[in-house]
């Protein structure tokens, strides 16, 4: 491991792929940490309100300070997962008119999809940034 940097682990610089997109060779426990923000938020599939979003503040409040990657992706984690509560309450509302069940069901699949995309990315070191995501916590 390196040295600790302004409370960060030193960690290589970011490279870039053929798209300009960032790529980054942090170290196994960072990616790992990483896909573990995005995957804490699968737990929506158990219906269990707001235990979504619990999963990447955990994970990207103990973790933050040590890896500089986990603190950006478990933003995005945690961003994502509040926009799909907040768009899951708009369904919600919705369902009176029955196109709500439409949209919940949607957003569901749409979440675990991304979920799994930006697990995958984060592990293998890439930062992912999620469609559809409002930028609550900077």
């Amino acid at each position: 491991m390196g040295e600790e940097i302004n409370g960060f682990r030193e960690e290589p610089a970011a490279i870039y792929d053929e798209n300009g997109n960032p790529l980054a060779d942090y170290d196994n426990d960072a990616r790992t940490w990483g896909m573990v923000c995005h995957l804490s938020g699968a737990v929506v599939i158990f219906g269990v309100p707001l235990l979504h979003i619990l999963g990447p503040l955990a994970i990207w409040t103990w973790k933050r300070g040590e890896y500089a990657f986990v603190d950006d992706q478990g933003k995005e984690a945690l961003n994502f997962q509040i926009s799909m509560g907040l768009y899951g309450l708009v369904g919600w509302v919705l369902t009176i008119i029955f196109i709500g069940w439409l949209i919940l069901g949607m957003l569901i699949i749409v979440n675990i999809i991304l979920i799994i995309i930006a697990a995958s990315k984060a592990k293998r070191g890439e930062a992912y940034r999620y469609p559809f995501n409002l930028r609550l916590i900077r």
